[in-house]
């Protein structure tokens, strides 16, 4: 297996699992700073240009969602994801989803309307709107918790590892006031071993 990775993408995502599967795997580093992700060569992988890419013999998937799914279930003696047919398996497939496709697009508008705008300092009704829809969703991942260790059963899942990554950088951007539950789940999971290994440069 082969991981083209940068830190401080969404690559991150996928290394991580990885690690925590503890199996082996090339990863091949692009400087994004010399624009290594444009060359010819990577393009060839992955023709957007955009990281992270994991190449698995003939398969080759192109954002971390995909990846992370099919890495945890193609080592099911991790036991990184429910078996299928497991009670577990829908909620688990929910929250890997939600995370991506719900909590992760709000973090990043909430940083680049708000936190960073591009021209004018966003309005009391914009910076609302974002903090609304920003506090809903944490609300739902919050309750969802309902104060256990795990998203899902009793150990830890993929669907952790991508909720964990993303709620650490809303944690980094200060976005989590309110929320102490969230912040302790952040911490808790970042200080698993693998995830140092996963963002060592």
């Amino acid at each position: 297996m082969k991981l083209y990775f940068a830190p401080r993408t969404r690559a991150v995502r996928p290394r991580w699992l990885l690690e925590e599967l503890g199996v082996p795997y090339e990863l091949v580093r692009l400087d994004l700073s010399r624009q290594e992700n444009t060359a010819p060569a990577y393009l060839a992988v992955n023709p957007l240009g955009e990281l992270p890419a994991l190449v698995d013999g003939d398969l080759t998937l192109l954002d971390s969602l995909s990846i992370c799914l099919h890495l945890a279930d193609r080592f099911p003696e991790k036991r990184l994801a429910p078996p299928v047919g497991a009670a577990e398996r829908g909620p688990y497939y929910g929250w890997m989803v939600f995370a991506e496709l719900t909590l992760d697009p709000v973090v990043m508008a909430f940083y680049r309307d708000v936190q960073t705008p591009a021209e004018r300092e966003p309005s009391d009704a914009m910076v609302e709107k974002h903090r609304a829809r920003l506090t809903t969703v944490l609300d739902v991942i919050q309750k969802g918790l309902g104060g256990r260790e795990f998203l899902v059963g009793e150990t830890f899942t993929a669907a952790d590892l991508v909720m964990a990554s993303i709620l650490h950088l809303a944690n980094t951007l200060m976005l989590l006031g309110g929320h102490p539950e969230l912040v302790a789940y952040v911490r808790r999971h970042s200080m698993r071993p693998a995830v140092r290994r996963a963002v060592t440069v």
